[in-house]
């Protein structure tokens, strides 16, 4: 008998000496484990919401509000807020929907099915909010421009016009800075989120091998 034989055989060994878990003992452990993730996916998205409401408190200001009239943004904006609250309430509706449902799954099959769902939903969120903050940043810079180029004496609109070179230049500015914006944010929510997705997934994976045997 060589090394490997007496080491698989030690193992062997060791390994009945171990406890052994029921289907049952796992399945809770794994029900436990992705119940409080959910929840805490659900608090979350609530902290989230409630720290960007705080934020556009303190510097939505008059000199802000002033600054989007100037522009021609305050309707934009007010459009751009009604909006996002309400998806961002859905978002966090379905959510608790998620926690709900999983802490009233009684079976590894729903369990599953559950996990994808919540995955699926925290994905598009992060999809929204990536999507979003693009759209409402070139559309923010496009009214600052339009409106200039409106209100600008002749003249001066004449000194300030681009060549092709600028043009270029500016337009490079934009998707850099929009590259910017999207890795920022990418990163935030990788962050915020991915950690939890990725213990969800290893849930999944360890329910999926459970239902195998």
């Amino acid at each position: 008998m060589d090394d490997l034989d007496l080491l698989k055989k030690d193992w062997k060994k060791q390994e009945e000496s171990l406890p052994h878990l029921t289907y049952d003992q796992i399945y809770k452990m794994l029900w436990k484990r992705s119940s409080s993730i959910v929840k805490w996916i659900f608090i979350i998205s609530i902290g989230e919401f409630l720290f960007g409401v705080i934020l556009n408190i303190i510097f939505a200001d008059k000199d802000y509000w002033a600054d989007m009239e100037k522009y021609h943004l305050k309707e934009f904006n007010i459009w751009v807020y009604v909006i996002s609250y309400l998806i961002t309430f859905f978002f966090i509706f379905r959510f608790y929907q998620n926690y709900r449902k999983i802490s009233a799954t009684d079976n590894a099959s729903k369990l599953m099915k559950t996990i994808l769902k919540t995955r699926k939903t925290v994905k598009l969120y992060i999809g929204y909010v990536l999507i979003s903050s693009v759209v409402v940043f070139i559309v923010t810079i496009w009214m600052i421009l339009k409106n200039h180029a409106e209100t600008a004496v002749p003249q001066v609109e004449k000194n300030m016009a681009f060549d092709t070179t600028q043009w270029l230049i500016f337009f490079g500015i934009m998707l850099l800075s929009v590259a910017i914006l999207l890795g920022i944010l990418w990163l935030f929510y990788r962050l915020l989120y991915g950690i939890l997705l990725k213990r969800l997934n290893k849930n999944f994976k360890e329910l999926k091998k459970l239902e195998m045997h």
